[in-house]
């Protein structure tokens, strides 16, 4: 029992919730915003989200053995920011269900590894690029509205990523807050712990909805998310079963979907951290640091109306900044991926700059479009060699 309070296991949990907050928590918050959404849907949201993550980062860890992290898409919430405009929360939520059943139907059926196929890697990355460069060009911009806060972030996260990448979000929150704090010495004065209430709001299936914003949602998800995310355990020699990991992912979603809880899945940058020699020599002992990350993104969950307070009582500048300077790592490696391969690279770029371009064609978003464009291009070419 002694074995569990190891401080390897307890600080690479923490760590890991803190970086999955930290590195993307900003994104759901814009989105969010987007929507409009009343104070009460906010907390329900991060509370659902904290839960639906600590429940199936303990269950998974534990039966399998292994340390198996989960997260929100990422990619799917910086897809919210431009798909919900216009959109009702009710849309909203019938997308959400709909991307859901569809992770549940890959994973139950086993077409997960054969679905993930049939998308070129180069067009996924490009699509993933594309979803979070205009974060990276908000974040940049954000110097326009405070160039001090900017300045310092800006400066604190390229310098951490010279001695301590790992930890590069957190010292650039962690600055961005000691310069919002010296701004205003009121800023943290209305915030209070106490427990979230999760908040029913009942779907609406709209075809519009679903297609610019369920079917993008589910496709980055696998391809940017999922795939990622069993790549990190195949690396680490970890070889669990894919497909039940993503049917029960999707499985937390279709049960939370009213809630909030708008996609889950596989972790790959918080789950490498609970898989290093550093937390134990033992591979088959690790999966404990997932079970106290699981335990950790469970308090922060219970806990979320606190959070969202903090969030309404940051500035707008450091919010943008931290989203997109926490995105660039994954932009940068989105675009190597996309550009590889020569044959493929003319189809990569029509699909990232589509994508990118928020382009919106019959209430569907670019998401969906760069998909579609590229894919065409793609096929012709191929076609043609």
């Amino acid at each position: 029992m002694l074995r569990w309070f190891n401080p390897a296991y307890i600080s690479a949990g923490l760590v890991a919730v803190l970086v999955g907050y930290t590195s993307s928590a900003a994104i759901i918050f814009q989105a969010l915003q987007t929507l409009d959404a009343p104070r009460a849907i906010t907390d329900s949201w991060f509370l659902v989200l904290g839960l639906g993550m600590g429940i199936t980062c303990i269950a998974l860890s534990l039966y399998y053995r292994q340390p198996i992290l989960t997260a929100w898409s990422t990619p799917g919430a910086a897809i919210m920011v431009t798909g919900l405009s216009d959109m009702s929360i009710e849309a909203a939520v019938g997308a959400f269900l709909f991307s859901s059943v569809l992770l549940v139907s890959v994973g139950v059926s086993g077409l997960f590894e054969r679905l993930v196929k049939m998308i070129p890697t180069t067009i996924a990355a490009a699509l993933l690029a594309g979803v979070l460069t205009p974060f990276a060009i908000q974040a940049m911009a954000g110097l326009n509205n405070d160039l001090w806060l900017g300045l310092i972030m800006l400066i604190s996260f390229f310098g951490s990523q010279l001695w301590w990448p790992r930890y590069s979000v957190l010292i650039t929150l962690s600055m961005g807050l000691l310069v919002a704090l010296q701004q205003n010495q009121n800023l943290f004065s209305t915030i209070n712990l106490h427990l979230a209430n999760p908040v029913w709001v009942t779907p609406k299936f709209d075809i519009t909805a679903i297609i610019s914003l369920g079917v993008p949602l589910f496709i980055v998800t696998m391809a940017s998310q999922n795939l990622p995310g069993i790549a990190a355990l195949r690396a680490a020699n970890y070889q669990v079963p894919a497909s039940p990991l993503v049917g029960w992912t999707g499985f937390t979603g279709l049960l939370t979907a009213p809630f909030g809880g708008f996609a889950y899945n596989l972790a790959a940058i918080t789950a490498a951290i609970c898989m290093t020699d550093d937390v134990d020599k033992d591979p088959t002992q690790r999966f404990r640091a997932a079970v106290w990350a699981g335990g950790f993104y469970l308090l922060v969950g219970c806990f979320a109306s606190s959070i969202t307070s903090l969030f309404f009582a940051l500035p707008k500048t450091l919010m943008l900044m931290l989203a997109g300077l926490a995105l660039m790592g994954t932009i940068a490696s989105s675009l190597n991926t996309a550009l590889a391969a020569p044959q493929q690279r003319l189809a990569a770029t029509i699909t990232f700059i589509t994508t990118a371009s928020g382009l919106v064609i019959a209430g569907i978003g670019s998401a969906f479009w760069g998909l579609v464009f590229g894919l065409l291009v793609n096929a012709v070419l191929e076609r043609k060699r």
